[in-house]
């Protein structure tokens, strides 16, 4: 039986030409938990490799979707020593971007709590050891021990060593790709019912490029942003705006260090402004909305990034 709460496999069968896996989520909309589909094609490229930690879709196109704070889960070891509980532990991670991935053909998806192994974060400071590490928040009834750091720092290497592969197979395929590196953060840190932050200081959705040849990529990031902020939202248009809130962490960095003018991870932070962050209920309109907005972008990036 899957556990209300956390990110649970729950089956994965083959229908001809396609696998078709379904996946449990900590999400609420309403009284129920969403559920995601992930459709991959059973023979041929593209391919799909599920870890406890991560799902990897490959396909064909030279745009990829990341969501590595996507996870909610937690090894049964790790989950008896947390002090934090349900809720405090959702708020800090990034509900629904598993769900906007599936704009782009190939797909990463954390499956992990970034609690158990923060991926976009340098290997040294994945794990939060102290509440220096973590907001100020007490994580830990019990510390983790070296074993348990072990264990899940196996884990991070396999996703950057897959990542890499994955990179290096779309590089050699198309020259180029563009990464968005999907992300939420938290604007009523204050309490449910307090003000929310300054939307002065707090854009809807904040673009992060503080780790990447800005002037390189100038093209296609500049397409992107432009093409975000033209798109229809209910009527009006998303306040958009570059490295205000965040530049963007170690995942963007680490893929430009490693691709320097191969690959442009794009990091795209989302406020709550879709949900509810203190009770973990999404908004099912506004939840959807925002993957259009995100899918219109996709023609004008491809664009820029062929004439690069």
């Amino acid at each position: 039986m899957p556990i209300p709460g956390r990110i649970t496999l729950l089956e994965i069968f083959e229908t001809g030409t396609q696998f078709a896996i379904f996946v449990l989520t900590n999400i609420r909309c309403g009284s129920s938990f969403l559920c995601f589909l992930f459709l991959v094609k059973a023979k041929g490229a593209p391919q799909v490799a599920l870890h406890p930690h991560c799902i990897f879709q490959r396909g064909s196109s030279p745009i990829v979707a990341a969501a590595v704070h996507n996870g909610h889960d937690t090894r049964r070891s790790v989950e008896q020593r947390l002090a934090i509980d349900e809720d405090e532990q959702q708020r800090e991670e990034d509900p629904i971007t598993g769900e906007w991935t599936q704009i782009a053909k190939t797909q990463i998806v954390g499956l992990r709590s970034r609690f158990e192994v923060d991926l976009n974060r340098p290997r040294d400071k994945a794990v939060y050891e102290t509440p220096a590490d973590a907001w100020g928040m007490e994580v830990w009834d019990t510390p983790p021990d070296p074993k348990m750091i072990e264990a899940s720092l196996r884990e991070y290497d396999e996703f950057y060593e897959d990542v890499e592969a994955l990179l290096r197979e779309l590089i050699e395929e198309h020259g180029r790709v563009v990464v968005y590196d999907l992300h939420t953060y938290n604007h009523r840190r204050e309490g449910a019912d307090a003000p929310p932050a300054d939307p002065r200081k707090n854009p809807e959705v904040n673009i992060g490029t503080g780790t990447m040849d800005r002037k390189f990529w100038a093209p296609v990031v500049d397409r992107f942003i432009t093409e975000l902020r033209e798109y229809d939202f209910h009527g009006r248009n998303l306040d958009v705006r570059e490295n205000v809130k965040f530049q963007g962490g170690y995942f963007g960095e680490w893929i430009h260090t490693t691709f320097p003018e191969q690959a442009c991870a794009i990091a795209i932070e989302f406020k709550k402004f879709f949900m509810d962050e203190w009770e973990g209920e999404a908004n099912p309109d506004e939840v959807d909305c925002i993957y259009k907005a995100l899918e219109s972008t996709l023609p004008g990036v491809q664009t820029a990034l062929r004439q690069l």
